[in-house]
């Protein structure tokens, strides 16, 4: 029997582990391989046949007072962890994004079990982003592979000194049996003439305070500009849905709440239905940009986060969404603290509404971005790379 720990948190790092959990328990079958998992993350991962430690999704913050509060909860997870490990042997770690926790855990493990394979899938993106002369590469350090889902990823770790194998993004396996257009209208019961605006504010709490009033006031001035405009909201989390509500009706919108139990089985749909998103920076831009949506990117964080990450940390980013850093490019518009506001967004979401032209740049980029990330299988890829590098004996 092998046994596998995979560590990940917040919302999009469970969404990730739950397509790496099935292609590992799947291609362990393949191999005849009694494969055990364990893991830090979600519903997802535990729907795909992972035994869950505990739920990291609700943990994911940016700043550094907004992650205050998460310090003792993610203490008790790491007690939590530290237990299981003396109890269980262990063949190798996988750790998805979700840099503080899993830095000090993959440093932990590599000091306790240095015979332990550590994998890093979905790294950090420090090649992305600059902390004063460069990018911290700390995980390095305890790594043994780093399976990159960039090629810029890739490239930098790999200049650096780091083992490295490049797969390609995940979500390019999501890519199979979408919905018609037609028939994705149908099933919403998009009218003729009616257009669909997706509203993507949040997966962390925060998200819901910095985010969401913008980004509603603008829905809400789209809405009286373009009559026949229908605006969902998929929730990120449960505990999310009524705050959404309650925000939305008084922004003045008029919007369906998609309850989060139910949003993903319907984003494929939501995606082939919609006209435009207007949505938080993350793995989401790249979803919209596969599935050829127009998109607003949005990014705010807390006045004395922002000022700590420029003027103490000299933090540095070309750019915020995924989609314009794989790019390297401002395809899709960026609107970054003071500059989000709703009359900023409403500027830039129109012409994305209306100018054939505009979007037919965007949806051009958009086919450049998928040729630059690589060709489905990647999940299948990860999981073999994996599995590959496990000790030869299984545990006792």
């Amino acid at each position: 029997m092998r046994r596998l720990l995979i560590s990940t948190g917040e919302v999009s790092g469970d969404l990730q582990g739950g397509l790496l959990v099935a292609a590992l328990r799947d291609e362990a079958e393949r191999r005849q391989l009694p494969l055990e998992i364990a893991a830090l993350g979600g519903s997802r991962m535990r729907q795909a046949g992972a035994e869950l430690l505990a739920d990291t999704t609700p943990m994911g913050s940016i700043g550094l007072w907004e992650a205050l509060p998460l310090v003792l909860p993610t203490l008790k997870v790491q007690r939590r962890v530290s237990r299981w490990l003396k109890r269980n042997p262990l063949d190798g770690l996988v750790l998805i994004d979700y840099m503080g926790a899993n830095v000090r855990l993959g440093l932990k493990v590599k000091q306790r079990l240095p015979q332990v394979p550590i994998f890093y899938y979905i790294a950090p993106q420090e090649w992305a982003f600059r902390v004063g002369e460069g990018g911290s590469t700390r995980l390095i350090g305890f790594t043994d592979r780093i399976l990159a889902i960039f090629p810029e990823e890739a490239r930098f770790y790999g200049a650096r000194g780091a083992q490295v194998t490049w797969v390609g993004h995940p979500l390019l396996d999501t890519l199979t049996d979408l919905p018609s257009r037609d028939a994705a209208r149908a099933q919403l019961g998009l009218q003729e003439g009616e257009r669909l605006l997706l509203l993507l504010p949040a997966s962390r709490k925060q998200e819901l305070r910095y985010l969401l009033p913008p980004l509603a006031a603008a829905a809400a001035e789209l809405q009286r500009r373009c009559p026949g405009l229908r605006v969902m909201v998929p929730a990120g989390q449960a505990a999310f849905e009524p705050v959404l509500a309650e925000l939305l009706e008084a922004a003045g919108v008029r919007a369906d709440v998609v309850p989060a139990a139910q949003a993903d089985q319907l984003r494929p749909t939501l995606c082939a239905a919609a006209d435009l998103a207007l949505n938080k920076s993350g793995t989401v831009n790249l979803e919209l940009a596969l599935r050829g949506v127009p998109q607003v990117v949005a990014y705010r964080v807390s006045r004395p986060t922002a000022w700590v990450a420029q003027h103490l940390l000299r933090f540095q980013v070309d750019h915020i969404s995924p989609v314009n850093l794989v790019l390297q490019e401002r395809l899709v518009p960026e609107l970054l603290q003071d500059e989000l506001t709703a009359e900023a967004v409403v500027r830039e979401a129109l012409p994305l509404l209306d100018d054939p032209q505009a979007r037919q740049r965007v949806e051009d980029g958009y086919q450049r971005l998928r040729q630059a990330l690589g060709e489905p299988g990647v999940t299948r890829r990860a999981a073999a790379a994996i599995l590959d590098a496990l000790p030869a004996a299984a545990s006792v």
